[in-house]
């Protein structure tokens, strides 16, 4: 036996062949870097972690399938923490109420959550080429991201979380990452571990031909892209997107819109270092038709309502008056422009007038047909009704959804398709960031970098979609 085995075969054995492997795993863990993507086997460093979240959610949802959410939030849910006990760790579950109210606002069952989350097939790892010393995991559908955290940042999120609802709740069809559910896991002799359940922007992927994570400056915002013709996955940055365009045509005024409120949010938590994620995909050839059928019609009206329609919230009714404002804004804070609505105004009233026409036309052979005047009447009420509706939804800045799984994140351009959303809410522009700034005002000069003042942040990404949308 060599002492290598013998080694091993100690009392500390096992400890030391956990070691050994760890450090092969390491040396293949570089030489994949730049995979981006891979699967979490057995012989994974993560491996054992990644089995225990999955048992862990997997409890946590279903302790929410056996207690339905009440009709309303109260403070104790947003304060609310429930431990389970496992056989080698424990898990604990924060606010777990308001993120399932969450999750159902999105359509989403807490079975399919449930499934999605403890498949029987592996996480996926993505080796980010993010400073953030964070482990991201991708369920393995690639629908969901699970993300570690620091405990200064889960605090902040749990501080933050009921304006956080308030804001998707007032605009439902916000580009913030949904966050969908907060964590720690505890085991034995190791650190706790808090990480975050997100919507994965990028879902559906499997046509995405790029991917950018853009903060709207130049210091070190260029990734060498991956070699043309292989299947490593490289998110680019700022400077790779030069001289490209987001061509959405009547959709642009919308998105320009929801990324000044979002931004103007974020602002107001005084955050900064967020990124606007950014991928996109070619149409295929029947998707490619802007005459949309009346069947599409209605799928994607009925989408626009039903986000967060059945949210267990007080106080629901829009209050424009509080939502952010700009010198160049609509009048009513929070309204898109009449001219930016064109679409959503036309696809709306073509859905509803043809509903009404199928409606008229159907009943019990026209007996009772009601006289002209009360069909009057009954018109002027119906479009009044259809107008306050509309006027709602300007209000909350909604648009048609497509009708996906991941619907708030995607939008159809003439030919392309474009997966958006804003992530990376952590970072708040404290005494450190301060300083920092300070110090790369002097490393770069007359250079833009990531690390200013939330209001120049928020008005620099806002100038760059202003910038690079058509």
């Amino acid at each position: 036996m060599n002492r290598t085995e013998m080694e091993m075969s100690g009392p500390g054995g096992s400890r030391h062949g956990r070691t050994v492997k760890r450090r092969r795993w390491g040396k293949l863990r570089q030489q994949w870097k730049l995979l981006g993507l891979f699967e979490i086997d057995q012989q994974h460093e993560f491996y054992d972690l990644t089995c225990m979240m999955k048992e862990g959610l997997c409890a946590a949802v279903q302790n929410t399938i056996d207690n339905p959410l009440p009709d309303e939030l109260s403070e104790d849910d947003y304060s609310l923490e429930v431990t389970q006990i496992h056989k080698d760790f424990t898990m604990e579950t924060y606010a777990g109420p308001v993120f399932a109210s969450l999750r159902r606002s999105l359509g989403m069952t807490e079975k399919e959550y449930q499934q999605s989350l403890s498949s029987e097939g592996s996480y996926l790892q993505f080796i980010s080429n993010s400073k953030s010393k964070a482990d991201f995991f991708l369920t393995n559908d690639k629908r969901f991201f699970l993300k570690t955290q620091s405990k200064r940042e889960v605090r902040f999120l749990l501080s933050n979380l009921r304006i956080y609802m308030e804001h998707l709740e007032k605009y439902p069809h916000s580009l913030l990452v949904k966050f969908l559910g907060v964590h720690r896991i505890k085991i034995a002799h190791q650190r706790m571990k808090y990480f975050i359940v997100m919507q994965s922007v990028f879902y559906p992927d499997d046509r995405i031909t790029a991917r950018y994570d853009i903060k709207g400056c130049e210091v070190s915002r260029w990734t060498d892209p991956a070699p043309e013709g292989s299947q490593i996955i490289v998110v680019l940055k700022d400077l790779n997107f030069e001289g490209q365009y987001i061509q959405l045509d009547q959709q642009r005024p919308w998105l320009v819109r929801q990324v000044e409120i979002d931004t103007a949010f974020l602002q107001t938590l005084n955050v900064l270092d967020y990124s606007l994620l950014l991928a996109n995909q070619p149409l295929h050839q029947d998707e490619l038709s802007q005459s949309l059928s009346f069947a599409t019609l209605i799928m994607r009206a009925k989408k626009s309502y039903s986000i967060f329609s059945k949210w267990p919230l007080a106080g629901r009714s829009v209050n424009p008056s509080s939502s952010p404002t700009h010198a160049t804004s609509p009048t009513v804070p929070g309204a898109v422009a009449e001219e930016d609505s064109t679409l959503l105004s036309s696809e709306l009233n073509c859905a509803s007038t043809q509903c009404h026409i199928t409606e008229t036309h159907s009943g019990n052979g026209g007996t009772d047909m009601a006289s002209p005047e009360e069909d009057q009447i009954e018109q002027a009420s119906r479009v009044g009704a259809e107008s306050a509706d509309l006027q709602t939804l300007q209000a909350q800045n909604r648009r048609l959804l497509p009708n996906f799984k991941n619907p708030l994140h995607v939008i159809d351009g003439p030919e392309q398709r474009y997966f958006i959303g804003i992530i990376d809410i952590f970072t708040v522009y404290g005494f450190k960031k301060r300083l920092e700034h300070l110090w790369k005002r002097l490393r770069h000069p007359r250079q833009t970098f990531s690390t200013v003042s939330p209001p120049a942040y928020c008005h620099r990404l806002c100038q760059w979609v202003q910038d690079h949308t058509k």
